[in-house]
């Protein structure tokens, strides 16, 4: 924890936090996701969420776009090939008070517009703790089966699911759609996980830390035989779309799903109301321990679809569903030692090294402490014995230090004022929550680390240029700069020591890398501008800014024009729904830094960067549309409008310029409505709104 409450948050600090808590939360994704080895528990993980969103709440123009709000799952690696799934699989928002349950349903009716007496009915199911899954179904016949992944795109895994006897191979059509994705969890029950690992000792194998490593691990083998070797079971709770099952309720879903031959969780349960949602928690809550399977709270869907549909989701997270967490639980241990991280941007992240302890089914060593006004806001010493806690699958964060237990002859923790990793100072600036190292690209892990996000798969994705190799071809002085990866062929060839001739290459691996850079020559704007590693711009903010700009160098010139807070370039900028002053100001920084300029132009002398393509919206009047709202509206609230415009390809801006096309008036609209009349722009009633998007 941090020991600055989020209210007493300073701009400064709430923006350095949030950059901290990014990079965190990505990390800790990518180990459970793609390697299924979490490093810290669910009550950690749930906690470094929940801190970031409550950041994100009291400053929202403070949102990066690599916000791990904005995110689900990690990106995909390993021999799997990726299949995009129809529609995004989402992850869930989470709820750990009963307080967090009443703000679901009260945000679902200031959402919807629902009176305070009218009846909002949920389906409550068992939140499984294994692997998601989606089956794709196609006249009656299971064809593909796939990993959730990022969320957008999934490991093909349809060999290995074909081996679980709970996914039908083929069902009868009748009412069911012809074709469907179909999803749910791979799981493992506790006496199957229990029999195999006694099995796997007898053999003298590694066992498996708990079930769901073992379910992840088994679904994920390149043999199908082991897959249909080990006890996997299924339960199906989702599908890509309602409209083909022509039923009205996710309960009539469910018992669609179990008449096609699907297994479906017995425990799923109806409630009318939030009392009785509630009710039903405590009571699986008590019998918890006693389940065949490990679950770690429980799943409340809006059990009306047309509601469903109206909320629709969030980049995230659908508005509809809420998981209710179990509480964590603990363990004491002994902290063997404090070690100091540094990251992409310098901070350094104290991570406590513990002596390995079983905490609910799961071995755990290490915890982030995260900075050092934690350390010494809990007085965490090394050779203390502290609390940890989890919640599921990952390391536990430390609650608290065993002070009887304290050795005599211990001492405060010194926290380094020299960066571990180049030596250069490490200070902390007034406002922020981090100390910094100060060496820049003089650091290797800073350096290094900023070229493994320009190659990662959501920027130039160069396939075959991972980590280990950037870091590598970094120590050894063949990259210092992203330009350089696009010189390397050819520097390549005047070596002595060329790249095939280098231990751990060949001709092969080193032609293959030169194709794989050769391939991405060319890049999409959204993406390049991602890959420059700009404070606060991830994947959606870079996003909204290719479609807004549309070109490299039209983008280029808005914001070193933008540096000047008075200029229409920096109102145009902040005018974009979801960018903020904050924002605004590291896009400006960066480009008033004569560093960045050089880099971008020798770049600029490598690849090509592509205008934004518009969306592709078919025959919708707002597709790449600017739009903006003003007003109370009488038929929607403004939240949802907001909803369906995005949904049909308009950009919904914050206030009105003269390249705004759309201005809908509520009642009680304000100055904004004055605005659009002296500027000419189309002013639209809530009737011609609600007509135009039918």
């Amino acid at each position: 924890m941090i020991t600055v409450p989020v209210d007493s948050l300073s701009e400064e600090q709430a923006k350095t936090e949030l950059e901290r808590l990014a990079m965190l939360i990505a990390e800790h994704d990518r180990l459970y996701y793609l390697e299924d080895r979490p490093e810290i528990s669910d009550a950690e993980y749930d906690e470094l969420r929940l801190r970031n969103q409550a950041i994100e709440k009291r400053f929202p123009y403070l949102i990066r776009e690599d916000s791990p709000s904005l995110r689900v799952g990690a990106p995909l690696l390993g021999p799997f090939k990726k299949v995009k799934h129809r529609k995004p699989m989402l992850s869930l928002d989470n709820g750990f008070e009963d307080q967090d349950v009443y703000d679901f349903y009260d945000r679902t009716r200031r959402f919807l517009g629902l009176s305070a007496d009218t009846p909002i009915e949920i389906v409550a199911e068992p939140k499984i703790d294994g692997l998601s899954a989606t089956l794709d179904y196609q006249e009656g016949h299971f064809v593909l089966g796939a990993t959730r992944g990022d969320g957008i795109e999934g490991e093909d895994i349809s060999a290995n699911l074909k081996t679980i006897k709970d996914i039908p191979s083929s069902i009868e059509i009748g009412d069911f759609p012809r074709g469907t994705e179909i999803r749910g969890e791979v799981y493992m029950r506790h006496e199957d996980f229990m029999a195999m690992n006694a099995e796997r000792e007898a053999q003298h194998l590694p066992l498996f830390a708990n079930p769901r490593n073992a379910a992840a691990g088994s679904v994920r083998q390149l043999d199908p035989k082991i897959t249909a070797g080990r006890p996997l079971k299924f339960f199906a709770y989702a599908c890509d779309d309602y409209a083909p099952f022509h039923v009205t309720t996710h309960w009539e879903f469910l018992e669609k799903l179990k008449n096609a031959g699907f297994v479906v969780n017995p425990m799923a349960r109806l409630c009318e109301n939030v009392e009785e949602a509630l009710a039903y928690y405590r009571e699986l809550e008590a019998q918890r321990a006693d389940l065949p399977y490990d679950i770690d709270g429980i799943v409340y869907k809006i059990n009306r679809i047309d509601w469903q549909n109206r909320l629709s989701s969030s980049t995230r997270a659908p508005r509809w569903a809420l998981a209710h967490k179990f509480p964590a639980q603990k363990a004491q241990t002994y902290l063997q030692d404090i070690l100091i991280q540094v990251g992409r941007t310098g901070a350094l992240t104290p991570v406590a090294i513990l002596e390995p302890v079983t905490v609910g089914g799961v071995v755990v060593s290490r915890a982030s402490l995260h900075n050092e006004d934690e350390i010494a806001r809990k007085d965490i010493r090394i050779g203390d014995t502290v609390v940890i806690q989890r919640a599921g699958d990952v390391i536990p964060q430390i609650v608290g230090v065993v002070l009887e237990k304290r050795p005599k002859d211990s001492e405060p923790f010194e926290f380094p004022k020299i960066c571990p990793v180049c030596g250069s100072h490490a200070i902390r600036l007034p406002g922020e929550v981090a100390k910094k190292c100060i060496g820049g690209l003089i650091c290797t892990a800073q350096a290094a680390l900023r070229l493994r996000h320009f190659v990662s798969r959501d920027a130039f994705d160069i396939e075959g240029f991972g980590s280990k190799q950037v870091e590598a071809f970094y120590k050894e002085g063949l990259i210092r700069s992203p330009q350089d990866i696009f010189t390397l062929e050819e520097r390549d060839r005047e070596s002595l020591t060329p790249l095939r001739l280098r231990e751990g290459w060949g001709t092969l691996s080193a032609q293959n890398l030169f194709k794989a850079i050769e391939a991405r020559r060319k890049i999409p704007l959204h993406r390049f501008i991602y890959a420059l590693g700009i404070p606060q711009v991830g994947q959606a903010t870079a996003k909204l800014l290719a479609r807004h700009y549309v070109s490299y160098g039209v983008w280029k010139a808005a914001m070193i024009a933008a540096k000047d807070p008075d200029s229409e370039a920096y109102a145009n900028l902040i005018s974009i729904d979801g960018i903020g002053p904050s924002v605004s100001e590291d896009l400006a920084a960066f480009f008033d830094e004569p560093h960045n300029l050089k880099v971008l132009d020798d770049l600029l002398k490598e690849v090509t960067v592509l205008d934004e393509e518009p969306l592709q919206m078919g025959s919708s009047p707002l597709a790449n549309k600017t739009i903006v709202f003003t007003g109370t509206l009488q038929h929607m609230t403004r939240p949802e409008a907001k909803v369906r415009a995005e949904l049909l390809g308009a950009k919904v801006s914050s206030s009105v310029s003269a390249k705004t096309d759309y201005v809908v008036l509520g009642a009680d609209a304000g100055s904004k409505a004055k605005t659009a009349k002296e500027l000419g722009v189309t002013i639209l009633t809530e009737d011609d709104w609600l007509k135009m998007i039918g």
